[in-house]
């Protein structure tokens, strides 16, 4: 997250390169770490129906979905890119899923904000044609001390892009990290990405508090989620959100279906 904006083009023509359409099962991180990311399901739930992607599932047809954002997307910190959360995020709905055909695209940049990722909305995400968009935001805002009310403006304007497309949308906050810690505008951006979601009628993937909980419950260190840098996340704390991610996805799914069922 920390790149300067001058290397954007490189870092997109890499990262597209490297991580485009990820389906297949990724290699598996640490057994003793992934043994540890157990959590009650509720800590997942995205508290809000995926329609899109539950119709899609109910009828058998392909599925696609578009995981966009900054480093945290992009894989910055993973020994891979088959580590970066996509990939993994590919591997455990494939789990899941069992009779899907799920693909997920990684259209992560690293160092960009939130009203960069904006612009590239239509291009990056909804010229993909998704069913589902996992819209990763705020960090960069935060670790720089930037405009917070850009940033949730850009947000809110990308929801409302995607929503009117038909398109399910899940954002996701921020990270459990040393660095982000010590920022005084976490807790005013958890509570503006909050409000755009509990707005839009969008989910959210409380990836804040889920890392939290791992250290503070689940007996996990920082270490085992986050890389030297104090910012990105390693191999095995991209897998953790990965593996909660995918659960919050399934349970809204679920819900949907129980739904549409009575």
């Amino acid at each position: 997250m920390n790149k300067p904006f001058s290397l954007h083009h490189a870092a997109r023509l890499l990262t597209l390169i490297a991580t485009i359409a990820i389906s297949a099962p990724a290699l598996a991180a640490d057994p003793a770490a992934s043994a540890r990311c157990q959590l009650p399901r509720g800590e997942a739930a995205l508290s809000a129906p995926l329609p899109q992607l539950s119709q899609r599932i109910a009828t058998g047809a392909p599925i696609r979905i578009v995981a966009i954002g900054s480093s945290s997307t992009a894989g910055a910190g993973a020994s891979a890119p088959d580590k970066a959360y996509p990939a993994r995020l590919a591997h455990y709905l494939a789990e899941r899923f069992r009779n899907a055909d799920i693909a997920v695209l990684n259209r992560g940049i690293n160092g960009e904000t939130d009203d960069q990722t904006e612009k590239r909305i239509d291009a990056d995400a909804l010229g993909a044609k998704p069913d589902l968009v996992i819209w990763q935001v705020g960090a960069n805002t935060v670790l720089r001390d930037g405009d917070q009310g850009l940033s949730e403006r850009s947000v809110r304007q990308g929801v409302e892009r995607l929503r009117a497309a038909g398109v399910d949308v899940v954002l996701m906050d921020l990270q459990y990290a040393p660095r982000m810690l010590e920022k005084t505008g976490v807790a005013p951006m958890l509570s503006r990405i909050a409000g755009i979601a509990a707005d839009q009628r969008v989910g959210l993937f409380h990836r804040f508090d889920v890392m939290r909980s791992l250290v503070e419950t689940r007996g996990m260190a920082v270490t085992d989620l986050i890389g030297p840098d104090g910012v990105h996340q390693n191999d095995a704390g991209y897998d953790c959100v990965a593996r909660m991610l995918a659960m919050g996805i399934e349970d809204a799914v679920r819900v949907h279906e129980s739904g549409v069922k009575r």
